[in-house]
C-alpha cells in the first residue's frame, strides 16, 4: 500500500500550520491558567496522541475508511444517544450535558469526535448519490440523515456545534454539485426565516431554543437593554484592543491584565483569542489568523486535486469546519457574533476538540497522497 503513494505530495505545509497553531495555543493556554501544568500536560497528550493518529490515518487509504461509513454513522448516533443517558454537566450557568466519561479513556466530549465522523459519512453519501443529488427523495434522505444528529447534539443543549455541523453539511452538498436552482431556493426561504426567528426571539416565542440561548440573541440584538449579558464580550473587545501593535507580553501580571483582571472567563478555551489579543497584539492575532488561512487553503488546495469526489469532499469538510469554527469564535470574541461556546481550533484547551481535529488532518493528508495531478 505504501508503494503506491508518492510522499513528495505530503502536505508538509498543511501540518506546519496546524503545529504552528498548537504551539501558540501552548503558550497562550500557559499564560491563561497562570502556568497550572495539569492543563499543559493533558494539552500536550492530546497533541502528542493526535498527532501520531493523523500520522497512522495519513498512510492509510481513505477510500478503504469509506467501507465502514455506516459503522462510523451508528457510532456517532451511540455516543452521542450516552451523552443524554449518562452525560456529564457542564458548561456555566446552561446545564449543558455534552460529556461523557469512560475507563482508561477518561472524560471527552463526543460531539467534537461526531463532527468528523459526519465528515467522513456525508462524504462517502454524496459520491454514492452524486447522479442523484437534485433530486427531491434523496435530499430528503440527507436531511433526515442529518437531523439524527443534529437534533440529540441540540438537546444537550449545543447549539453552537449543530450550527457548525450544518454550515459544514451544507459545504459538502455545494461542493457535490447541487443545482444552483436549489440554492437560490434555499435562500429565498433561509433569509426571510432567520429574520422570523429573530422576531420570535425578542417574543420569547422559540420553543426549540433554551431561556440561555435566546436571552445571548437577545444582547447581541439590543446591548443597551441586556448590559449584563453582554458584559463578557464587552470585556473581550476591550482585552483584545488594549494589547495594542504587540500586545503586553505572555505572563504578564499588570493590574488591567485580562487574567488577573477577572475580566473573563473560560479564557483559556472559548474567550483564548481575547488572551491572544490581549498579550500578542494585532500582530499576533495577525499571526494566528494567517496559519488558519494556511490551513483552509492547503485543504482546498488538495480538494482541487483529490483523484474522486469522496476525496474532494473530505478536504472541503475539514476546510469547512476549521474555517468557519475558528471564524465564529473569533467573531465572538470581538462582538461580531453572539456568544456561543466553541473552541478555537487547534489552540483552545481542549483534549477531545484536539485529538478529533487530528484524525480529519490525518485523513485529510491521505487524500492529499493519492491525488490525481501531479504537483509541479
Amino acid at each position: 500500500m505504501l508503494s503506491e503513494y508518492n510522499f513528495r505530495n505530503y502536505n508538509f505545509r498543511l501540518l506546519f500550520s496546524v503545529l504552528a497553531l498548537n504551539f501558540i495555543g501552548l503558550m497562550v493556554i500557559n499564560s491563561a491558567v497562570a502556568g497550572d501544568r495539569s492543563y499543559i500536560n493533558r494539552q500536550l497528550i492530546g497533541l502528542f496522541g493526535g498527532l501520531i493518529i493523523a500520522i497512522i490515518l495519513s498512510l492509510f487509504s481513505y477510500r478503504y475508511l469509506l467501507h465502514f461509513t455506516g459503522l462510523i454513522y451508528l457510532g456517532c448516533i451511540g455516543i452521542l444517544l450516552a451523552v443524554l443517558i449518562a452525560g456529564q454537566l457542564g458548561g456555566a450557568g446552561t446545564g449543558s450535558q455534552r460529556w461523557i466519561t469512560l475507563p482508561v479513556i477518561g472524560r471527552f466530549q463526543p460531539s467534537e469526535f461526531v463532527k468528523i465522523g459526519l465528515i467522513v459519512f456525508f462524504s462517502w453519501f454524496l459520491q454514492k448519490n452524486q447522479e442523484k443529488i437534485d433530486h427531491p427523495v434523496t435530499l430528503i434522505t440527507l436531511a433526515l440523515l442529518a437531523a439524527v444528529p443534529l437534533l440529540l447534539i441540540m438537546e444537550q443543549p449545543d447549539l453552537s456545534t449543530s450550527i457548525v455541523i450544518m454550515v459544514m453539511i451544507v459545504c459538502l452538498i455545494y461542493v457535490a454539485g447541487i443545482s444552483y436552482k436549489w440554492i437560490l431556493g434555499a435562500l429565498a426561504v433561509g433569509v426571510p426565516s432567520l429574520s422570523l426567528i429573530l422576531y420570535l426571539a425578542q417574543l420569547d416565542m422559540l420553543p426549540f431554543l433554551r431561556p440561555y440561548q435566546v436571552n445571548r440573541i437577545l444582547a447581541f440584538i439590543n446591548p443597551d437593554k441586556y448590559a449584563d449579558l453582554n458584559l463578557q464580550q464587552e470585556n473581550s473587545e476591550m482585552a483584545i484592543g488594549s494589547g495594542q501593535l504587540y500586545g503586553k507580553g505572555l505572563f504578564n501580571d499588570t493590574a488591567i491584565s485580562v487574567k488577573n483582571g477577572n475580566f473573563l472567563s473560560e479564557e483559556h478555551t472559548d474567550f483564548i483569542f481575547s488572551v491572544i489579543g490581549d498579550e500578542l497584539g494585532f500582530m499576533g492575532c495577525m499571526i494566528v489568523l494567517f496559519f488558519y488561512l494556511m490551513f483552509v487553503f492547503e485543504c482546498l488546495r488538495m480538494a482541487g486535486r483529490a483523484r474522486d469526489l469522496s476525496g474532494k469532499l473530505l478536504c472541503t469538510g475539514m476546510a469547512a469546519l476549521v474555517g468557519f469554527q475558528a471564524f465564529t469564535n473569533i467573531a465572538v470574541a470581538t462582538g461580531v457574533f453572539p456568544n456561543t461556546g466553541l473552541p478555537l481550533p487547534f489552540i483552545s484547551y481542549g483534549v477531545s476538540s484536539l485529538v478529533s481535529l487530528y484524525i480529519g488532518v490525518g485523513i485529510v493528508l491521505n487524500v492529499g497522497l493519492q491525488q490525481s495531478k501531479v504537483e509541479n
